[in-house]
């Protein structure tokens, strides 16, 4: 199995003249022990947050909206739980609660957004 990860890209000065809008795929092969999983989060004073993840050893990565775009986060150690990064931001998971953090705020800033799983119970 392949899957395809999209970003659009903004300005991409060595491919295109400024203000171009230009998109770029990334294949990863998703053969052996591989799972693409799907979550949905309710967050603390915010609308609820769906987050794709797509696990494919050794490719580790979270699609994560933030902004009103999906921002691309790829997984690095932790001391416990699970974090990944992208840019400015860090995207903690542990359990079944998630954190945004915007690590240009400083340590001790408060997270953008604290989030919990959706649990569908009967």
């Amino acid at each position: 199995m392949r899957v395809l990860v999209t970003a659009a890209l903004l300005s991409v000065a060595f491919a295109a003249p400024a203000h171009a809008d230009v998109s770029v795929g990334v294949g990863l092969d998703l053969s052996g022990n591989t799972e693409v999983k799907i979550v949905k989060y309710d967050c603390d004073g915010h609308y609820p947050i769906t987050v794709q993840y797509v696990n494919a050893a050794p490719n580790f990565l979270a699609l994560v909206p933030v902004d009103k775009e999906t921002l691309i986060f790829a997984t690095i150690v932790a001391g416990s739980g699970t974090k990944y990064v992208s840019g400015q931001y860090e995207w903690r998971t542990k359990g079944t609660d998630a954190t945004l953090q915007d690590v240009t705020e400083g340590l001790d800033a408060a997270p953008v957004l604290t989030c919990a799983e959706e649990v569908d119970t009967p």
